[in-house]
């Protein structure tokens, strides 16, 4: 079964247990087939995504999108933490009626449980045609493949202790 959420850290994603496999991509541009490059200027109306495959008989929707709340910060708009821009905005594209109902519920149960306005747009992918573009291939499980420049990045920017300040022990 298909999901996909922007604004996550794929490793959070990819360390879940009943997850088959996860893609870093890009929904929601107007650009096909876009190329990293292009998405992270900002021209093309895309965000970064990441599509997740997961086992519903092994994990429930509702795990997926507690892992993605825990993984990001959903109260600003246009950027996730060190990332800014339209093209890091936080997003949860549905792709079936569930998907869609839990969403809604799981963002309304996140804003009561934080206190704040939660800027995650839930998008409705199947209604909108909204296709997964996957990243070139360098780009893939880029958290393992280049795991000393990803480490040192998340470090840098401070990605653990803003997550932490905001989630406490749930952060991912």
């Amino acid at each position: 079964m298909p999901a996909a959420v922007s604004g996550a850290r794929k490793k959070a994603l990819d360390q879940v247990p009943g997850v088959t496999s996860t893609r870093a991509g890009f929904m929601g541009g107007s650009v096909k087939n876009p190329s990293y490059n292009q998405v992270i200027q900002g021209r093309t109306g895309h965000v970064e995504a990441v599509e997740v495959t997961f086992d519903p008989k092994k994990v429930s929707y509702q795990s997926l999108l507690d892992a993605f709340w825990h993984s990001t910060d959903p109260t600003t708009q246009g950027r996730v933490i060190c990332d800014s821009g339209d093209q890091y905005r936080t997003a949860i594209f549905t792709f079936n009626e569930g998907q869609q109902s839990a969403a809604v519920a799981s963002k309304i149960a996140v804003g009561k449980e934080l206190g704040k306005p939660i800027r995650t747009l839930i998008v409705r992918s199947t209604e909108t045609g909204l296709p997964f573009y996957p990243a070139e291939a360098y780009h893939q499980h880029y958290w393992k493949t280049n795991k000393d420049q990803y480490d040192r990045y998340h470090i840098g920017c401070g990605r653990g202790p803003a997550l932490k300040k905001l989630w406490g022990d749930k952060a991912k």
